[in-house]
């Protein structure tokens, strides 16, 4: 039998989380799905815990917060536990990587810079210790090293902000907008004779530009596609919540209706 000591102490702290996840994939006697898994089948799950953190920031829920977190550190966990096993990498070589780029990203807090300069001085200077980092892994073009696997509106705008450091990008927001009206009109009077892929094409072309546009006005378009969500999914539900009052559910209104109960419901947040 193995010794389950720390695996059921309370205060294990990190050594009993990395025990737990080395006997969860332990071939013998450990999860049979767990040990299924590979870091293409678990990287879905921590694309969504990490989701999961922002939800609860959003919604300023401390306490969900503290388990969404603990879901995942052990997204971490998990991976660093697969490398392993495969020979990749460990987890203290991964705490590692990242305790040194933070020390070599931060020459003004851990070396002999100093700390008397603007927010922008300090951007400027982390991109350009972020490039000699690319350049040592043999990434030379401008946008090599954006993740594929980000969401495609960040990085939309990630591929916006590299083009615009080498001077690749429109001066002024006027001409991103016109861009907007342009691309826009282009889709709606070809999209009768387009294939679906062309009108797939054309609204991407439509969407990046938009990206481009929340990037000149210094909007996070991820956060403020969020907002709209929740915005839109509140108004909603008042538009339910008003036609349960008449004894109706929106399957037994009609468009008018709803469209008039959603200006009610509109005009309700913003005067109260």
């Amino acid at each position: 039998m193995p010794d389950n000591t720390l695996i059921h102490d309370p205060e294990g702290g990190m050594p009993r989380l990395l025990e737990i996840m080395r006997r969860l994939r332990d071939p013998d006697t450990g999860c049979p799905w767990d040990i299924e898994q590979d870091f293409g089948s678990i990287a879905p799950y921590t694309i969504e815990e990490a989701y999961e953190v922002a939800d609860a920031i959003e919604r300023s829920d401390w306490q969900e917060l503290e388990g969404e977190l603990g879901d995942l550190l052990l997204q971490t966990v998990y991976h660093t536990q697969m490398g392993a096993e495969a020979g990749h990498f460990s987890f203290d070589s991964v705490v590692k990587a990242i305790s040194d780029k933070m020390v070599a990203r931060h020459p003004h807090v851990f070396g002999d810079e100093s700390r008397d300069k603007s927010a922008e001085q300090q951007t400027a200077d982390w991109e350009k210790i972020k490039a000699a980092e690319r350049a040592g892994k043999a990434q030379g073009r401008t946008l090599d090293g954006v993740a594929l696997g980000l969401p495609a509106l960040m990085r939309a705008v990630k591929l916006q902000k590299r083009s615009a450091r080498v001077g690749f990008d429109w001066p002024d927001t006027a001409q991103v907008i016109d861009k907007i009206v342009e691309e826009a009109g282009e889709l709606v009077e070809a999209r009768e004779s387009l294939s679906q892929a062309e009108v797939e094409e054309e609204f991407g072309d439509l969407l990046f530009v938009v990206a481009n546009l929340a990037r000149h006005l210094e909007v996070d378009p991820e956060a403020a596609l969020r907002a709209a969500n929740a915005k839109f999914t509140r108004r909603f539900e008042g538009i339910e919540d008003a036609l349960k009052a008449r004894g109706k559910t929106p399957a037994d209104s009609d468009l008018a209706e709803m469209d008039a109960l959603w200006d009610q419901v509109k005009h309700a947040e913003k005067s109260g």
